[in-house]
């Protein structure tokens, strides 16, 4: 079993643009720099995030991951300008809206912040196989995120519940109201859950948007170029005024739509009104409907 993970970890190096591995500390001198940051911190932090109120999941593991193993070599090696982080509040629960361009975006946005924070994942990145399986799923496993099934009708309901828990415990939620990465960098219209979560919750939601992430992690790579990716906090938004209104499906829209213009403003995207996996799914048609040119011409053809 340790041959086997050496030898997916030596996997997982070679592929690693050389930009990336000139970077990255030899494991001597992170052990070193591990050893002296987990004796500064608290016994309290050590065994929980400093929001928790009480043990979860991968806490310990997300900290250091943020704090020592992670969030270090990603500043270094990328160096992500974060704008608006003030908007985020310092304690108490919150959504994080933000649009969806590649799976690193589950990276870039959590490490601008000092808080925790949760996103429901999809199941599939906890069951994959080879080397990009097992790295997504020590990741999310190891940070503590929350796998939903969403291949069922019931999907969106173990979202909410699973957000719910996140917001009552008083930390901070992400979710990509798209409900999947964009195929073409566009803003697709969004999906009425984090509505509902934001009336149920009680909470205010912060648009975010993440810019550039789909050129360092396109769909379908793991890693393509190594630049410096932007990620914006906009001003809280507050639907206090719809409370007890969760079950009107137009003030759900209304306030699905109010959410998206905010992240549109901040990503500068090209907003369309539809749902991504429609616009996929039409496109995918298109293609496959498109007449194929590659049979060799007739003998004699010019």
């Amino acid at each position: 079993m340790a041959d086997r993970q050496k030898s997916e970890h030596r996997a997982v190096w070679d592929r690693l643009p050389r930009t990336v591995r000139e970077h990255v500390p030899p494991v001597s001198a992170v052990r070193e720099v591990v050893r002296d940051r987990v004796d500064q911190i608290s016994v309290p932090e050590k065994l929980r995030g400093p929001e928790d109120e009480e043990s979860t999941p991968g806490a310990v593991l997300y900290w250091m991951l943020r704090n020592v193993l992670v969030g270090p070599t990603v500043d270094r090696v990328f160096r992500p300008v974060a704008e608006g982080v003030a908007n985020v509040p310092g304690h108490g629960p919150a959504i994080l809206a933000c649009n969806h361009l590649s799976y690193a975006d589950w990276l870039f946005l959590p490490l601008m912040l000092d808080r925790r924070v949760t996103f429901v994942a999809k199941s599939d990145y906890f069951t994959g196989s080879g080397v990009r399986g097992w790295a997504q799923r020590r990741f999310f496993r190891g940070t503590g995120q929350v796998p939903v099934d969403r291949s069922g009708g019931r999907a969106s309901e173990g979202a909410l519940r699973a957000g719910l828990k996140v917001l009552q415990r008083g930390e901070l939620f992400g979710i990509f109201p798209e409900g999947t990465r964009s195929h073409d960098g566009r803003l697709y219209k969004g999906r009425t859950g984090v509505a509902r979560l934001a009336l149920e919750a009680g909470v205010p939601v912060i648009p975010c948007a993440v810019i550039g992430t789909d050129v360092i992690a396109p769909p379908g790579r793991m890693l393509s170029r190594v630049v410096s990716p932007t990620v914006k906090f906009g001003r809280a938004l507050d639907f206090s005024r719809y409370q007890g209104l969760a079950g009107d499906r137009f003030i759900l829209r209304s306030i699905t739509d109010e959410i998206m213009y905010a992240i549109m403003e901040l990503s500068g995207q090209v907003y369309v009104d539809s749902y991504a996996t429609s616009a996929r799914s039409v496109q995918q048609r298109a293609v496959d409907a498109a007449p194929q040119n590659d049979a060799a011409p007739p003998a004699g053809a010019d």
